[in-house]
């Protein structure tokens, strides 16, 4: 879903539902090369990653209303698990509107209490399968109480300052990375690909996998 879809206003998650979908995988995709301003984006500046000497950090951008984050989940899911040990993968929320904020903040929350193997994927069903609207603070928190995760203790760490540093920096990144829609990858702070470029986002992992062996080769 491309930036410019989330500026209409006031759209709903049944709304966004309905909107069609960057393809996530078409059959087999012929191997080729990726190439710079097609296939992906080389940064004007880097950005500083959190990852120490000797690791590539690959970030995805994401947003938990987005019916393209939701069908990409699974397969970034399996790819996250089977990424090298030299790679470290970053999940970051985007805030293309301030009423993202709820939802980008709940991915903090399950980060901070170590729960987000356990509630990052049961939210996007509910949103998408279930069709809950769950975009606001106290929605999300009644919500997380009937999942486990209770409401006190949600909302608690929803509020904190920790979880609303790390908001701010997922924004600070998603504008540093020129994030144009999502789902969407950057690599090493120094390039960027989605499935707007790649036109797959099977095809966005694939250069992911590419620009992590360049980086290796020290470009």
């Amino acid at each position: 879903m491309k930036r410019r879809d989330f500026s209409l206003a006031a759209i709903s998650a049944a709304t966004v539902t309905s909107l069609p979908l960057v393809a996530i995988a078409q059959g087999p995709v012929a191997a080729k090369k990726p190439i710079e301003g097609t296939d992906y984006l080389s940064l004007d500046k880097r950005v500083p990653t959190d990852v120490g000497a000797g690791k590539i950090e690959v970030i995805e951008f994401f947003w938990y209303s987005c019916p393209h984050c939701n069908a990409f989940e699974p397969q970034f899911a399996a790819w996250k698990k089977a990424a090298p040990k030299d790679v470290v993968i970053q999940r970051v929320p985007v805030r293309f509107r301030d009423d993202f904020e709820p939802q980008q903040r709940a991915y903090y929350v399950f980060e901070a209490l170590n729960m987000v193997d356990a509630m990052h994927g049961k939210l996007f069903n509910a949103i998408h399968t279930e069709r809950q609207q769950l975009n606001t603070g106290a929605a999300l928190a009644a919500w997380a109480d009937k999942n486990g995760l209770p409401e006190k203790k949600f909302t608690e760490t929803f509020n904190s300052f920790g979880v609303a540093s790390k908001a701010r920096r997922a924004t600070q990144l998603q504008e540093a990375f020129k994030v144009q829609g999502v789902p969407a990858l950057g690599v090493a702070g120094r390039f960027y690909t989605d499935g707007s470029l790649t036109q797959t986002m099977d095809r966005a992992l694939q250069v992911a996998d590419y620009l992590i062996g360049e980086v290796r080769r020290g470009r």
